[in-house]
């Protein structure tokens, strides 16, 4: 098995290495979860790379992980459906982007719809 050629710094998998001897490592960024009043939203409606299926996508979302798994638990729930959430998206199967819009605006979120 031949091994693989680094190209640039993305293929080493997001680690950087620092001949610093006073990095403090325990300075790890801790983002928290703005409230729903400042938060803004973007509902947008994809079917492109989903072979034809057609989703919801929420983007936009400032928080924890756990706040954004929570939140779109909430959402697949009161539409019913699935979904998932992938890098910082909360993705839902369907066009449900009114029920959404209306659910979010409903928690005080700013939400805009974006795209036809």
């Amino acid at each position: 098995m031949a091994k693989k050629k680094l190209g640039s710094f993305s293929d080493l998998g997001g680690f950087v290495f620092s001949t610093d001897e006073n990095f403090d490592f325990s300075s790890d960024e801790k983002t928290e979860t703005l409230p729903n009043n400042e938060q803004f939203l973007e509902a947008h409606f994809s079917n492109k790379g989903r072979g034809g299926k057609t989703v919801t996508v929420i983007k936009g979302f400032e928080g924890t992980e756990e706040d954004l798994k929570a939140l779109g638990k909430k959402l697949k729930t009161k539409c019913g459906v699935g979904g998932s959430i992938k890098e910082g998206e909360i993705i839902i199967q369907g066009n449900y982007r009114d029920k959404i819009i209306e659910l979010l605006k409903k928690d005080n979120y700013n939400v805009k719809r974006i795209g036809g």
